[in-house]
């Protein structure tokens, strides 16, 4: 099967944010996304990034440079037909370790680089089709806040859209208890029993493949008291009335992959469903929100 990546050159603030567009706002996305820097030795500010993006399919040059120009992007170098090797593995074999508080992210190829500080809890994420290796700002952005309040240890737990299982599978680790993890892709599913089992949470972890909350599993464990939700923002906010259907009164929900400019418009449904905001992380770009039922 053919495959194609298109590359550019900048400041890694810039390039940072076309990788998320070519990610979470071009149809069809990029399969894969790898930002490197030139100098590994400087400070990040002090040198040249490269973005390098791989597609499945020629991409839409006039969508790409319109995504380009909305983030002050310079356009792409030309685009380039590659061999028929998988590039979205070879690409994300070079993501490296990601800290997210206690959470340490890594694939099989970067384990004996992992730190191993006494209080680490680390999660190994192989390279993989689905969403979530912990290097896109919404994943770590999920860890870091969920490691704030780790004391807390909610009973029943779901992770909706749960793509690689990574929250899923840090919440086993964390807290020990039974999670139920569902996506809309089967793909993804099978990816996420993957992942649990290499991480020694499979027993913990049952994956289901469904729509929002359109699943007998699903509702037969409802209420939660904890449910994930890092998907974006048109179906968040569509689906804060059954959010608050089946979480339980004083559970929580975290919410992300929504977009700066669309947190109001998320919030206001939410707190329409009877959630209110009790704690948020401040990214650029892309917040993590905290809402619990009242």
């Amino acid at each position: 099967m053919k495959a194609y990546k298109l590359f550019w050159t900048g400041d890694r603030e810039t390039l940072d944010k076309m990788s998320n567009a070519l990610s979470e706002l071009l149809w069809p996305p990029a399969g894969a996304v790898s930002l490197t820097k030139d100098d590994v030795t400087a400070e990040d500010g002090d040198t040249d990034w490269r973005l390098d993006a791989y597609f499945g399919e020629r991409p839409d040059m006039d969508a790409v440079n319109a995504l380009a120009e909305t983030v002050s992007a310079p356009p792409p170098g030309e685009i380039e037909e590659l061999p028929d090797i998988d590039w979205v593995a070879h690409s994300l074999e070079g993501l490296g370790v990601v800290r997210c508080g206690r959470f340490v992210l890594y694939g099989v190829h970067d384990a004996d680089k992992l730190p191993n500080e006494e209080d680490d809890i680390p999660i190994r994420i192989d390279a993989n089709l689905a969403f979530g290796t912990g290097h896109h700002p919404t994943t770590a952005g999920c860890l870091v806040l969920l490691d704030r309040f780790a004391g807390w240890a909610p009973k029943s737990i779901l992770d909706l859209g749960c793509g690689s299982a990574v929250l899923a599978i840090a919440a086993a680790k964390l807290w020990g208890r039974d999670i139920l993890a569902s996506d809309i892709d089967e793909d993804s599913v099978a990816i996420a029993d993957e992942n649990a089992a290499l991480n020694e949470v499979g027993d913990k972890i049952k994956s289901v493949c469904a729509a929002g909350f359109d699943h007998e599993e699903i509702a037969a464990a409802a209420p939660y008291d904890f449910v994930f939700a890092n998907i974006l923002a048109g179906p968040l906010a569509e689906l804060a009335p059954k959010m608050g259907e089946h979480v339980a009164k004083n559970g929580r929900v975290m919410l992300a992959g929504l977009m700066s400019a669309q947190e109001a418009r998320v919030t206001e449904a939410y707190e329409k469903a009877g959630f209110r905001l009790i704690n948020r992380l401040e990214q650029p770009t892309w917040p993590v929100l905290l809402f619990v039922k009242m």
